[in-house]
């Protein structure tokens, strides 16, 4: 039976609660979330039966529904009750849940999973070393960090593109004020690509794999528009790791 335990959420995911229901459903439905990122998630995945795996930073669960399905026993946790209690809704007792801040300790022992999942999460965060080394301590040797994060080059042309001035190199803070049709009171940090690769690396993580897949094939029936006129149905969004410890 699952169970939910609290952290004291003191980083940006709590500010998701007001606004959790309506990220939730958009995100059930949305290209760059249904149709991108969780596939290239369960893709990196594989084979999960019998697995112990954490979802860092798990949302309203699609990725622990996958994990769940595919065999393993699943754990999330999340900065954000609502988001939390959506999770629950979803996947009932068949995954033990907690609300804590990936900024501060996580509740487990080390040495406890197979695998870490990290999706569209350490941008809440401004220091990166802390949460990975914690990631690391709860990895069993030789178990893998599975992670999806915003594609510095997207962000840092994206802004340029708003007429911004923006230094790529920098540690940066963004805000953001709308999200899913509701306002909303967002930070998220945009660094380099070489400081995220040398954080890995300090952290005491070796990447294995570095991915910028194309999306799931049902997207491309399922966004015409979109995808019309393009040969090839890759575009740059996130980028896809998997470090190992």
């Amino acid at each position: 039976m699952g169970t939910t335990t609290q952290q004291t959420d003191s980083g940006g995911a709590a500010a998701y609660d007001p606004i959790a229901k309506a990220y939730a459903e958009e995100n059930a439905t949305s290209l760059l979330n249904e149709y991108y990122n969780r596939p290239a998630i369960r893709n990196l995945l594989g084979d999960v039966t019998g697995k112990h795996v954490l979802d860092a930073g798990c949302g309203s669960g699609p990725t622990l529904v996958d994990l769940i399905e595919g065999g393993a026993t699943a754990v999330g946790i999340d900065g954000s009750q609502a988001l939390i209690d959506i999770a629950t809704d979803r996947v009932g007792g068949a995954a033990e849940l907690h609300v804590g801040d990936l900024a501060t300790p996580l509740p487990f022992g080390d040495n406890t999973f197979d695998d870490v999942v990290c999706s569209l999460a350490l941008h809440y965060l401004e220091d990166w070393r802390s949460p990975l080394a914690e990631m690391r301590r709860v990895l069993k040797p030789g178990g893998r960090l599975i992670l999806s994060v915003e594609h510095p080059l997207v962000m840092w042309f994206t802004q340029l593109q708003a007429g911004e001035t923006t230094n790529y190199f920098a540690t940066r803070q963004r805000k953001v004020t709308d999200m899913a049709g509701q306002t909303a009171d967002l930070t998220f940090w945009d660094r380099s690509l070489s400081t995220m690769f040398q954080t890995f690396f300090d952290s005491g993580f070796r990447i294995t794999r570095v991915e910028e897949p194309a999306p799931a094939p049902e997207a491309v029936e399922r966004f015409p528009e979109f995808f019309q006129d393009r040969e090839d149905p890759r575009f740059l969004a996130f980028l896809f790791l998997v470090l190992e410890a």
